[in-house]
């Protein structure tokens, strides 16, 4: 089986779907204010669709724009055709218009979820600064060279000629389905046991996916899951579908203890899961 990392897969969709033009002879820069938040995040003010303006998390380091369904729903954004992607791709949408202090992009790909590390930000800094509603990831800010000025709190967009393809409907594809040179897609197994299983129904947009079974005296059992608790990460990965799961499981090695985050009665509560050695 091939191995790619992360890096490499990102290198490589670099060069495959994306296309770089000449910065506009017009391209005038703009500049926009932001909040630093205590957690050190960067937060702007967003119009979505016209609407608004919400207030978003700007993270260098998202492949996707995120929208709270909260959000979606005031600025009308319609949910997409569906499939699957690392990050819950059910809810990937198409964004018509995204505004960040009048730059301005069209036609941007986006997911809509309530992810548990947005609702704690959010939470955590509601008082002061509002409620917080996503994320602005690479979709939009790869289309601009940006210069962030942490003393003055402002950041500089300049239109750079470059538009990012959908790097996650690519990564999922190069993730779930590598191929082996004559269209024939290969089959990830899953590293080790963990003796439980997951489900997600077709009309659940929360975050993370139900345990369904946990198989006595396995892996899951002993680390303290149990029936009906709400899986949100795997390894530090987010488990929003089931794919994303598989996936998450799949880069486990048996005998190495993996951090499993669930939400049991309005809580969450992190287990250490240790899967089994398989056949």
């Amino acid at each position: 089986m091939k191995s790619l990392t992360l890096a490499a897969l990102l290198a490589a969709l670099t060069v495959s779907h994306a296309t770089a033009q000449a910065p506009p002879t017009d391209a005038k820069p703009t500049t926009v204010p932001f909040v630093l938040l205590p957690s050190r995040h960067v937060m702007i003010e967003v119009k979505v669709n016209g609407e608004g303006p919400f207030k978003l998390i700007f993270d260098t380091g998202a492949p996707i724009n995120l929208l709270t369904p909260r959000l979606a729903k005031a600025a009308n954004v319609k949910k997409g055709a569906g499939g699957f992607s690392l990050f819950g791709g059910m809810n990937q949408v198409e964004v018509d218009t995204l505004d960040v202090g009048g730059v301005l992009a069209k036609k941007l790909p986006a997911i809509v979820m309530d992810h548990p590390t947005v609702k704690a930000i959010s939470d955590a800094f509601e008082k002061d600064h509002g409620r917080i509603d996503g994320i602005v990831g690479f979709p939009f800010f790869g289309r601009y060279a940006t210069t962030i000025d942490y003393q003055k709190r402002e950041m500089t967009f300049r239109p750079s000629g470059y538009k990012p393809g959908d790097y996650l409907q690519d990564l999922t594809k190069s993730l779930m389905t590598l191929s082996d040179g004559q269209g024939q897609a290969k089959v990830v197994g899953a590293a080790g046991l963990w003796g439980l299983s997951l489900e997600k129904k077709a009309d659940d947009d929360a975050a993370g996916a139900t345990v369904r079974k946990v198989y006595e005296g396995g892996p899951a059992a002993t680390a303290g899951l149990k029936v009906g608790d709400r899986v949100l990460t795997i390894d530090g990965r987010w488990s929003d579908s089931l794919a994303d799961a598989y996936l998450a499981t799949s880069l486990v090695k048996p005998g190495r203890a993996a951090a499993v985050v669930v939400s049991r009665d309005g809580k969450e509560v992190t287990l250490k899961v240790t899967p089994a050695k398989g056949y």
